[in-house]
């Protein structure tokens, strides 16, 4: 039997994808169909600051400072929420890991219990596609509900259909910082994906189309009807 296979029957993923690849939504779909919890990086950040936990506080820290959070915070958060008893049935990792630091951690502190990671999906999405999609995103500044200037326009242009805020661009979403932001993306992740696949459990995924249709290929992926 492969070290990375279930040996409980739970189903502990990880999805990769570069920003724009719809990632948060498919986390989120999946998740609710595997009866697993989406965890996602960012939201444990926010849950530790609003909380004032220890960790939360010392990333706070960090990025106030500027600073890049280092990574045992980040892999101290991310363990909290998913070791048993609390992901007994496993858990979607979305946005961890992110180097090869953050996944050899992973898979010590999974071997511990006799566990592994039992899949990790790369959803592929190419970068025209990607600027595309990113370089029409608009955000509210009150209640930062996301639209897109094509695919989810607000019914009055540049005003939030939920609070009636200003709509506006982030910098990051101009399609020249964009092209940055999906070359670092890659650069960070490589390694993971070389990573994974070495232990013959990486699934790549196309990730254009319907949500309903990418969905489809994630479950085909998984082997779940």
């Amino acid at each position: 039997m492969s070290s990375r296979q279930s040996v409980s029957g739970a189903n502990r993923l990880i999805l990769l994808g570069p920003p724009g690849a719809g990632k948060g939504t498919q986390a989120k779909t999946l998740a609710g169909r595997l009866d697993v919890p989406h965890v996602a990086s960012g939201d444990l950040f926010r849950h530790h600051q609003q909380q004032g936990t220890p960790l939360g506080v010392k990333a706070l820290d960090y990025m106030t400072q500027g600073m890049l959070v280092p990574d045992e915070i980040t892999i101290a958060m991310v363990l909290e929420r998913i070791l048993p008893p609390l992901a007994q049935n496993g858990f979607l990792l979305d946005g961890f890991p992110r180097n090869l630091i953050q996944a050899e951690s992973l898979d010590q502190a999974l071997a511990g219990r006799g566990l592994a990671i039992t899949k990790t999906i790369l959803i592929k999405v190419p970068v025209d596609e990607l600027v595309t999609r990113l370089s029409g995103r608009l955000v509210c500044r009150q209640c930062q509900t996301p639209y897109h200037r094509e695919t989810t326009p607000p019914k009055t242009p540049d005003v939030c259909d939920s609070c009636g805020g200003e709509l506006y661009q982030r910098q990051d979403d101009a399609p020249e910082a964009i092209r940055t932001r999906i070359q670092v993306y890659e650069d960070e992740t490589q390694p993971l994906v070389e990573y994974y696949h070495r232990d013959n459990c990486l699934a790549e995924v196309d990730g254009v189309g319907e949500v309903d249709e990418i969905c489809c290929r994630l479950l085909q992926a998984l082997q779940v009807e």
